[in-house]
C-alpha cells in the first residue's frame, strides 16, 4: 500500500484495522478504510466516489505470498491473508508475548508512559458501603489494571469519608452503646448499628450539644476524642483491607478528608488571595464560574459560619482542591481520574474549574470518569448495607447453581470456585452497557451459565484448561498449521488477531465493554470450535494444531478476564 499510494507505512497503520468476525459468512482479514487514507476527503465524498476509489486501488494492488485475495467494499479495500501464514503468525505472537500479548502491539507504539493517579471505591465510614461503591470498586480497579498493563504507572487512592459532624454523632454514639469487643470482631458493622441507634436521638438538644462538643475536640486535636476517632479509621480500613482482598483490590493508600483539614482552610486563603472568593449577603463563600462574570454559576465552598462545608460531597470541595493540589506535589502525575457515579459530574467540573481559575494548568488532566445507577441489588436479608453481604450473596447463590447441575466435577475447592464465578458473573453484568448507563440488576440473569454472562466466560476458561490437562501441552514448535484450515479454526484467529485493537479503543474511552463483548465472541467462537474440531480422536498433527489453537484462545480470554478484575477457574 505505501508503495502504491506513496505514504509512509506509519501513516497507514490506523487506516488498517482487522474485521470482526461474523457468525453469518467468511470475512476478509484485514481492511483498509479509504476514506481515511484519501487527502482532502471531506464529508463531499460520496459513497459511490468512495467504492469506485477503493475500485481503482484493487486493480493497482498484486497478489502475493503474503496477500491472497484483495477485494473492493464499500469504501474499504479487503484484504485476506495467506491461511497459513495468519495461523502461524497469530499463534506465534500469542506464544511470544504470553501475558503481554496485545499490549505490545505497535498500536500503542507512540503513546507515552505515563502517571495516573486513580481515586476508586471511596466509602464512608460507619455508614452503607451501597451500590455505587461497587461499581466504583471494580471499575477504578479496571482502569488501573488496564493502566498497569499498558506500562503505565499507578496510584489506587482510596478516599474515605472519615471526617466531619457525623463523627461527632459517632463518637458520642459510641460512649453510649459502644462495645471494644464488637468493634475489633467486626468494625464496619457494629459502628453502622451506632451511627444508626445514635441517629434515633440526633434531633435531641442535648445530644446535639454533646455531638458538637465531641467534633469540636476532635478538630482541636483533644488526645483522647482522636484516639477514639482513629481506633473507629484503622479497624474500618483493616476490615476494608480484607474485604476488597476477596474482590481482588488493593489500594497504594488510604486517604481522606481528615488529612485534609487544616489544607483545606489554606485553600480558602488562597483563594481570598487570589481575589476569588466572594462572599453573600448571609456570609457564604462563593467563586464566581460563569464566563461572564455575573454569578449565573457559582460554587460554595464555606459556610456562614467559617467552616468548610461538611453535609454533602459539594461541601467537601475545599478538601478535594486541597487534596488534588497535595497528590501533584506528591506523585506528580500526568493524569489524574476520580471514579464516582454521575450524580457528582458537577461537583467535579467545579473542582477543575476552580483549580484552573487558582492558576493549575494541569486541571486540565483531571478526569471524572462517571457511571450510572444500579436498580435493584437486594440480598434474601433484604437491601445492601455492606459489601460483604453483596459477596456472601454472590458465592452462595453459585454455590447452590454448582451443585444442582450434574455436569459439576467435583471441585476441589467449591467455595472458593463459586465466589471467583460469582465475582465474575457480577463484574460482567456491569461492564457490558456503557458506564455512564443505569440497569436494572437481576441475580438471575447474571448468573445464567449460558448466554453472555461471566459464568459462561469462567466455563470456557475451565473447559480449555481441562483440555490441556487432559492432553498435555502442545508445543509451538511442531504444530502444522495446514491442519487449521477449517472456517471455524480460521475464525478463532481472525478474533485473535483484532484483540490489541479492542484494547486500544478500552484505553482511549475507559470503557470496558469493547473487552467483554470481544471475550464474550471469543468464548462462542471457541465453544464452536471445541464442537467442531475435536483432539481427541485426531491424527497427531491434528490434534497438536487444534490444541495449541485452543491454547492461545485459552490464554487470550485468561488475560482479558484478569484485566476486568476477574480470576479465572480452572475447574467448575
Amino acid at each position: 500500500l505505501s508503495k502504491v499510494l506513496d505514504l509512509p507505512p506509519e501513516n497507514l497503520i490506523k487506516s488498517i484495522s482487522a474485521v470482526p468476525v461474523s457468525k453469518k459468512r467468511h470475512v476478509a482479514d484485514f481492511q483498509l478504510s479509504i476514506a481515511s487514507v484519501i487527502e482532502n476527503s471531506s464529508s463531499n465524498c460520496l459513497a459511490q466516489d468512495l467504492h469506485l476509489q477503493a475500485q481503482q486501488l484493487v486493480e493497482r494492488l498484486k497478489c502475493d505470498s503474503v496477500v491472497n485475495e484483495i477485494s473492493a467494499g464499500p469504501g474499504t479495500v479487503n484484504f485476506t491473508i495467506n491461511r497459513e501464514l495468519l495461523a502461524k503468525t497469530v499463534l506465534q505472537q500469542v506464544w511470544k508475548d504470553g501475558s503481554e500479548y496485545g499490549v505490545k502491539s505497535e498500536l500503542f507504539s507512540t503513546v507515552p508512559r505515563q502517571k495516573a493517579v486513580i481515586e476508586f471505591s471511596s466509602p464512608n465510614i460507619a455508614k452503607k458501603f451501597h451500590i455505587g461503591h461497587l461499581r466504583s470498586t471494580i471499575v477504578g480497579n479496571f482502569i488501573a489494571n488496564l493502566k498497569v498493563a499498558l506500562g503505565h504507572e499507578v496510584v489506587r487512592i482510596n478516599y474515605l469519608g472519615d471526617w466531619g459532624m457525623q463523627f461527632g454523632l459517632l463518637g458520642v454514639g459510641f460512649q453510649s452503646f459502644g462495645s471494644k469487643e464488637k468493634l475489633k470482631s467486626s468494625p464496619l458493622q457494629h459502628l453502622f448499628e451506632v451511627y444508626v441507634q445514635i441517629n434515633k436521638a440526633a434531633e435531641d438538644e442535648n445530644t446535639k450539644k454533646l455531638a458538637k462538643d465531641f467534633f469540636r475536640k476532635l478538630e482541636e486535636h483533644d488526645e483522647q476524642t482522636l484516639s477514639i476517632w482513629k481506633l473507629f479509621r484503622d479497624l474500618s480500613i483493616e476490615e476494608y483491607i480484607r474485604i476488597y482482598k476477596r474482590l481482588g483490590v488493593h489500594f497504594d493508600e488510604y486517604s481522606g478528608e481528615s488529612f485534609y483539614q487544616e489544607k483545606a482552610q489554606e485553600v480558602l486563603k488562597m483563594l481570598e488571595d487570589k481575589g476569588l472568593l466572594q462572599k453573600t449577603i448571609k456570609g457564604t463563600g462563593i467563586v464566581d464560574l460563569s464566563e461572564k462574570k455575573d454569578l449565573s454559576t457559582v460554587s460554595t465552598v464555606m459556610r456562614s459560619d467559617g467552616t468548610s462545608l461538611y453535609i454533602t460531597r459539594q461541601a467537601h470541595l475545599c478538601s478535594d482542591l486541597a487534596a488534588a493540589i497535595d497528590r501533584m506535589n506528591k506523585h506528580s502525575w500526568d493524569t489524574m481520574i476520580y471514579v464516582t457515579d454521575k450524580s457528582q459530574s458537577n461537583h467535579f467540573q467545579h473542582l477543575f474549574q476552580i483549580l484552573k481559575l487558582m492558576g493549575y494548568d494541569w486541571a486540565e488532566r483531571c478526569q471524572h470518569v462517571s457511571f450510572g445507577l444500579v436498580q435493584g441489588m437486594k440480598t434474601r436479608r433484604g437491601e445492601v448495607i455492606f459489601l460483604e453481604d453483596v459477596l456472601n450473596e454472590v458465592r452462595s447463590r453459585m454455590l447452590e447453581n454448582m451443585t444442582s447441575t450434574k455436569t459439576t466435577k467435583e471441585v476441589q475447592d467449591p467455595v472458593e470456585t463459586a465466589e471467583k464465578v460469582g465475582l465474575a458473573a457480577l463484574i460482567i453484568q456491569d461492564f457490558r452497557g456503557l458506564l455512564s448507563s443505569d440497569y436494572q440488576f437481576s441475580w438471575d440473569r447474571a448468573l445464567q451459565s449460558r448466554g453472555d454472562t461471566g459464568v459462561f466466560l469462567q466455563y470456557t476458561h475451565a473447559r480449555l484448561h481441562s483440555l490441556e490437562q487432559m492432553h498435555g501441552n502442545a508445543e509451538l514448535t511442531d504444530v502444522n498449521v495446514a491442519c487449521l484450515q477449517e472456517p471455524d479454526a480460521i475464525s478463532v484467529l481472525q478474533h485473535l488477531l483484532r484483540y490489541d485493537e479492542v484494547l486500544y479503543r478500552s484505553s482511549q474511552d475507559l470503557q470496558p465493554k469493547h473487552i467483554v463483548s470481544y471475550l464474550l465472541t471469543l468464548s462462542h467462537l471457541a465453544a464452536v470450535a471445541h464442537k467442531t474440531l475435536p483432539v481427541k480422536g485426531s491424527t497427531p498433527d491434528m490434534a497438536q494444531a487444534r490444541l495449541c489453537l485452543f491454547q492461545a484462545a485459552r490464554l487470550v480470554l485468561a488475560n482479558g478476564m484478569k484485566l476486568l478484575g476477574i480470576t479465572p477457574v480452572t475447574q467448575m
